[in-house]
């Protein structure tokens, strides 16, 4: 463990992966060969050795953590002299195209649902939240989706609120990859224990007002955040391979957005997910994602392989 990173002063304590996972104690293994083939994601080297050293340590952390933010719930409810009624405790997955945030949020909701004490716990990605492709195209803003602009952050924090407010049977929209838009289903989040949010902008402030009136930010919702990083080359390499990968997979499917990439030669279809990447995917991680990076309470750093190799642990 180092409680730098490049800095004399950091708010970090980073961690090896080899004593990361010695943080895992007697936290026991509860998924198996099978679980780790369904959750992982096309192009993801998911690997019950990952997720022996990384996931089952952050399983135990934020087990600790849910405790103690209960025993706060109940000091609060202690204080004010009346029972509180209990909230989710949210946690934000926030990270770059291509960097494998679907597959850690579900191997995370997967692991966290088999504490003994057998929780809740939902996840909903932020995809549904952007706004539909008609909209997008009367605004001009096709290439900025996955932008802030491209999301109606104000639906977003309505479900935030009324999450963190206790209420039961609150709707999320949902997104297909497939058909590349909102199709109109919702997902129902009814009191789980634990909320994951997942999405490439959920670290993202707004921008505050010079008369010091509140406006919220999607973070204030979180009781804990993680940022999924990789460096710019390693992001650029895996949004490529898995480009190619859907191009021979699911953009042949009759429904797909990107069908008619489907049937161009490998070369002209790198050259357009090359374009994919350098006109929207790059200019928005280092406008808008990375920036937010610092704002995380956990950064996990992925190397080659997709392989975590370093875990950043905000101080308390």
């Amino acid at each position: 463990m180092d409680d730098r990173t490049g800095l004399e002063i950091s708010p970090y304590r980073v961690f090896s992966r080899a004593d990361w996972a010695k943080l895992r104690a007697d936290t026991p293994m509860t998924l198996f060969q099978h679980d780790i083939d369904r959750l992982r994601s096309l192009n993801d080297k998911l690997s019950i050795n990952e997720v022996e050293a990384i996931y089952l340590p952050l399983s135990r952390l934020l087990w600790l953590y849910c405790r103690a933010a209960q025993n706060l719930h109940n000091a609060t409810s202690a204080f004010l002299g009346k029972a509180e009624r209990k909230v989710p405790y949210v946690i934000g997955m926030a990270g770059s195209v291509a960097v494998g945030k679907s597959t850690s949020a579900r191997v995370l909701q997967a692991l966290l649902r088999r504490w003994p004490t057998t929780p809740k716990v939902d996840l909903v990605t932020t995809d549904g939240f952007l706004y539909p492709n008609a909209v997008l195209q009367r605004e001009n803003l096709m290439e900025r989706k996955g932008f802030p602009e491209s999301y109606d952050t104000a639906a977003l924090l309505r479900f935030l609120n009324e999450v963190k407010s206790g209420r039961g049977a609150v709707t999320a929209p949902v997104y297909s990859h497939l058909v590349y838009d909102v199709v109109g289903d919702t997902v129902e989040v009814d009191r789980p224990d634990i909320l994951i949010l997942e999405g490439l902008n959920v670290l993202q402030p707004a921008r505050l007002p010079k008369d010091g009136r509140a406006i919220p930010f999607v973070s204030d919702f979180f009781d804990f955040s993680i940022y999924l990083d990789a460096d710019e080359d390693l992001l650029h390499r895996w949004y490529i391979e898995r480009f190619m990968r859907l191009r021979d997979t699911a953009f042949r499917d009759p429904k797909s957005f990107f069908r008619k990439y489907a049937e161009l030669d490998a070369d002209k279809a790198r050259r357009i997910g090359e374009g994919l990447w350098n006109r929207i995917n790059l200019v928005n991680l280092r406008e808008n994602i990375l920036p937010t990076r610092q704002r995380a309470d956990l950064i996990l750093r992925k190397g080659e392989s997709h392989l975590i190799d370093e875990v950043w642990l905000r101080k308390l």
